[in-house]
């Protein structure tokens, strides 16, 4: 979602687009110079999700950051990284290449709404350990959509048949998930309701964790881990503090992103 780019450093290398060195340098990302680009968000995605090892699902990858941040961080671990958008998904693989994980990380150009699509692509249900995603923060419908296509992509879900787009996303992303995996989401607090409707009984050991911008401000952003079938009960985290009221940011946000600590889930 839109955010003041943070822990990023960019030099052009063709008409719209940048080379970026994210998260401190241990990412090197090309993307478009406008539109919707990596930020905080994909930085407290990438640091809620910890260590994981073993398969990695990164649904809506865009260029591809949380799941190469990930993959870069746990050399036991590799990605699959969906995305719809044909050009995101370009980028995506040349910022697999362009860091060195071709080994480790392939890019699926798909819908994950559809079950066929995923099978034709080799994504097989409940076989992931780890299933991140941020998907886009709005029904469609609900806001006015930007002229921009891929920043409308980014920001507004795709009709989904049958129900709720964002519903249809979640328990899309759910399937990929094996019985005690993680699920790591980054969303707005008011569709917590939403959320916790669409994950029903799929998940337990759900923890939520609000992201403020400030001390004193309301959370603008919310964080949920849970399990697939784990029993254990919700709890609610400590909540992350962004920016000082100097406006610069706290150490606990600065280490996060430059990649050097990841979310405190107070566990």
């Amino acid at each position: 979602m839109p955010e003041p780019p943070r822990g990023v450093e960019s030099d052009p290398i063709a008409d719209g687009f940048t080379v970026d060195r994210w998260l401190g340098g241990r990412l090197s990302l090309v993307q478009p110079e406008g539109g919707h680009r990596v930020g905080t968000d994909a930085a407290l995605l990438a640091a809620a999700a910890g260590t994981p090892e073993g398969g990695i699902v990164d649904v809506g990858a865009g260029v591809g950051a949380v799941g190469l941040a990930l993959i870069a961080r746990s050399e036991r671990a590799f990605a699959d990284l969906i995305e719809i958008d044909p050009d995101l998904a370009r980028l995506a693989e040349i910022n697999v290449a362009r860091n060195g994980l071709e080994a480790r990380a392939r890019v699926l150009r798909l819908d994950v709404l559809k079950s066929g699509e995923r099978r034709a692509a080799g994504l097989v249900d409940e076989m992931s350990g780890c299933v991140v995603t941020n998907p886009p923060f709005f029904e469609p419908g609900t806001v006015r959509v930007s002229p921009n296509r891929g920043r409308a992509r980014a920001h507004v879900l795709s009709p989904a048949e049958g129900g709720a787009a964002l519903e249809a996303w979640i328990r899309s992303s759910l399937a990929l998930l094996a019985p005690g995996g993680r699920f790591v989401m980054i969303h707005r607090p008011d569709a917590l309701g939403a959320i916790l409707a669409a994950i029903e009984n799929r998940l337990g050991a759900l923890a939520l964790l609000a992201v403020h911008p400030a001390a004193g401000a309301g959370a603008h952003r919310l964080l949920i881990s849970g399990v697939k079938g784990s029993k254990a009960p919700l709890r609610i985290a400590p909540a992350l503090i962004l920016h000082e009221t100097d406006g610069r940011l706290t150490a606990e946000a600065d280490a996060i992103h430059r990649g050097e600590a990841l979310v405190d889930w107070g566990a």
